[in-house]
C-alpha cells in the first residue's frame, strides 16, 4: 500500500495508523473548524475533515511543487453528541468537569468523519459509536480532569485513559472510532484507492 499524507496532528490517530502498519507522512495546516448550522450531525465531522484535507492539499501543491502530487491525503474529525447536541473540546477545567457531569450515566454518540482525497477521487464516510458512562462521582471527574487534562479532546475524555477504563459501562460500535479513527474502515478505503483506476 503506497504512502499517504495524514492531515491531522492527533497523536491518537498517528498511533492507530502506526498500529495498522501503514506508511504515512504527517502534514498539518491550521484550519477553520466551524460548520454550517443546518448540517445533519453525521455530516459535521465530514465537513470539518474535508476542510482539513483541502487546506493541506493546497499547502502541498504550493509548497512542495508537485513532490506529493499523487499522494493521497487522509483527514478526520471526531465529535461527541449528547441529546442531539454537539459537545466540543472543553475550554477550561470548569467546562471539562461540566461536560463530564453531563455525560455521567448517559448514552452518547461519538462520530468520526473521514475524508480521503486522491487527485479527483474522494472517499468519504462517517462512523458512529454509542458509548454509555456509568454514573460518575464529582471526585472521579475532578481526578480525571486534573491528572489527564483532556482539553484537546471532544467530550473532554479519551476512552483509552483512566476514565474510560473505570467509567464506561458499554460500547456499541468501533472502539477505535472513539479514540479518533475507525482504522479498519480507513484501511479498506486505502485499499479501494489502490484498485481504483486513475
Amino acid at each position: 500500500m503506497k504512502e499517504f499524507i495524514l492531515a491531522s496532528q492527533s497523536p491518537r490517530r498517528k498511533q492507530l495508523l502506526e498500529w495498522a502498519e501503514l506508511n504515512f507522512e504527517i502534514i498539518v495546516q491550521s484550519t477553520d473548524e466551524s460548520y454550517p448550522d443546518h448540517l445533519p450531525l453525521d455530516q459535521v465531522p465530514i465537513y470539518i475533515a474535508r476542510q482539513k484535507a483541502l487546506t493541506v492539499r493546497k499547502h502541498v501543491q504550493t509548497t512542495f511543487h508537485g513532490q506529493f502530487a499523487s499522494t493521497p491525503i487522509l483527514a478526520a474529525d471526531t465529535i461527541v453528541v449528547l441529546d442531539g447536541k454537539v459537545i466540543g473540546k472543553p475550554s477550561n477545567r470548569e467546562n471539562a468537569i461540566e461536560i463530564l457531569q453531563s455525560l455521567s450515566g448517559q448514552l452518547h454518540q461519538v462520530i468520526t468523519g473521514v475524508v480521503l482525497i486522491n487527485g479527483q477521487q474522494e472517499i468519504v464516510f462517517s462512523d458512529i459509536t454509542e458509548v454509555k458512562f456509568h454514573p460518575l462521582t464529582i471526585e472521579q471527574i475532578s481526578h480525571y480532569v486534573d491528572k489527564y487534562q483532556p482539553y484537546d479532546k471532544a467530550g473532554a475524555y479519551a476512552i483509552q485513559e483512566w476514565i474510560g477504563v473505570v467509567g464506561i459501562a458499554s460500547i456499541k460500535g468501533d472502539f477505535y472510532n472513539v479514540m479518533g479513527l475507525p482504522v479498519s474502515r480507513v484501511v479498506k478505503a486505502l485499499e479501494q484507492l489502490e484498485i481504483s483506476p486513475n
